[in-house]
């Protein structure tokens, strides 16, 4: 398995640090969704799903977590603890956040609107739909 962590370009001086991002250019897609987490408990694991189409790049831009990675047949454990780097997270890839830092806040840049339809939320039904999908495959 592929794991595609994008490091954005830094902007600094003796005022700080900025990172831009812009879509198409350094996020592989149209950002139609931002949304973030943070106050996130000890020891709480968030996620447990796969989505059938949406892309997501994943910052943690402040404190870190770890996102384990699943695409039906290899696992990968990722940390993300850097402001300036992003995980890319494709569609058909089961994800599981956890081991925040008390001060985590996650941000999360995804490619389409909220879609319920769209979330694969049993492990069971994912290894099925990814089975079936690489049954259809030429």
């Amino acid at each position: 398995m592929q794991v595609l962590k994008y490091a954005f370009q830094q902007h600094g001086d003796s005022r700080g640090q900025l990172v831009a991002l812009e879509e198409f250019k350094d996020i592989p897609f149209e950002i139609k969704r931002v949304y973030y987490m943070y106050d996130t408990g000890e020891n709480v694991h968030r996620g447990f799903h796969a989505h059938k189409s949406l892309e997501q790049i994943l910052i943690c831009i402040h404190g870190s977590c770890k996102v384990l990675l699943d695409n039906g047949t290899e696992k990968k454990i990722v940390s993300l603890e850097k402001p300036y780097e992003g995980l890319y997270i494709s569609n058909d890839m089961w994800r599981e956040m956890y081991d925040f830092s008390s001060d985590a806040v996650l941000l999360v840049l995804a490619s389409d609107y909220y879609n319920e339809e769209d979330y694969i939320r049993n492990y069971d039904e994912f290894i099925k739909f990814i089975t079936d999908k690489g049954e259809h495959k030429l």
